[in-house]
This record gives C-alpha cells, sequence and structure tokens, in this order.
C-alpha cells in the first residue's frame, strides 16, 4: 500500500495527482494520433526548432537523428504519451511508466533549456516551469508505488 505522510495511510492526493497527470498525458496522445499534423509536420517543426534555437548542445546531436524519421518519432511520442497517462489513470506498472514518463520529462528539459542570448539567468530554469513539475510528480509516483492507492498495482 502507498503511503502518505502519516505512517501506513494511503495518499488520495497522490491517487488525484495520478489520475490528473494521467488525465493530460492522454489528451495529449490522442490529439497527435487523431490529427495527423503532427506526424506529418508538427514533430519535424518543434524539434527543428529546438536544435536551432533552444537545445542543450549535447543534446541537438540526438534530436537531429530523430529527424531523419520524424513519423516513426513522431507516432513514438503519442504512443508513449498514451501509455503514460492510460497507466497512470487505471494505477497500472505506475513504477515503470513513472521512469519512462520522468524520462520524456528530461528529454523535453534537455531539448528546451536554452533561451535565445542575451536571456537572463533566472529565465532558463523559469523555462522549464512545465516541464520541472512533472518530472518531480513521476519521481514521487515512482517513490510511493503511487498506483498501489486505488490503483490495479494493488492487485500484485
Amino acid at each position: 500500500m502507498s503511503v502518505g505522510v502519516k505512517s501506513g495511510v494511503p495518499s488520495y492526493t497522490m491517487v488525484l495527482a495520478r489520475v490528473v497527470v494521467g488525465l493530460m498525458f492522454i489528451m495529449f496522445a490522442q490529439y497527435k494520433l487523431i490529427h495527423r499534423e503532427f506526424a506529418n509536420e508538427g514533430y519535424k517543426k518543434y524539434v527543428s526548432g529546438w536544435v536551432q534555437e533552444s537545445s542543450v548542445s549535447v543534446y541537438k546531436p540526438v534530436l537531429r537523428e530523430t529527424l531523419k524519421y520524424p513519423r516513426f518519432f513522431a507516432y513514438a511520442v503519442a504512443v508513449s504519451e498514451a501509455l503514460i497517462g492510460i497507466s497512470l489513470v487505471l494505477g497500472v506498472w505506475v513504477r515503470p511508466f513513472s521512469i519512462l514518463g520522468a524520462a520524456f520529462m528530461f528529454n523535453l528539459i534537455l531539448a528546451t533549456w536554452n533561451l535565445p542570448p542575451n536571456s537572463p539567468a533566472w529565465r532558463y530554469v523559469a523555462n522549464q516551469l512545465e516541464n520541472i513539475p512533472l518530472l518531480l510528480l513521476f519521481l514521487l509516483f515512482f517513490s510511493y508505488s503511487a498506483g498501489q492507492t486505488l490503483g490495479l498495482d494493488k492487485a500484485k
């Protein structure tokens, strides 16, 4: 059983956070899977922009490699988001999918970290306020075995 602040007490707040994050990822995925524009041009547009403007220099070669097969990686992103979302909503295999989710968010941090020249230093972290909290939530879901409270992981 997942525990909250009090030892042995299930954390229903963790369940709420897990389900809400899961629903967000399902929404992201369904858009990418239903609307073909992400696979046809969106992925290439976003990643090309990150390579040119915002990715960490050591990460640019990784992003360039994905641009060789943009449709494949577009669908890989969408399916990954769907699987992460379904896992979190149902509370099944939450720990492994939390690792995938954390890796996904870390990837976005590396891809979007840098700001244009002459930007104030504090904006580097401020630019990540949409990615860092989700990364931390995935680490919490992993650490607290969040699928064991009101989730299918409890049956294991």
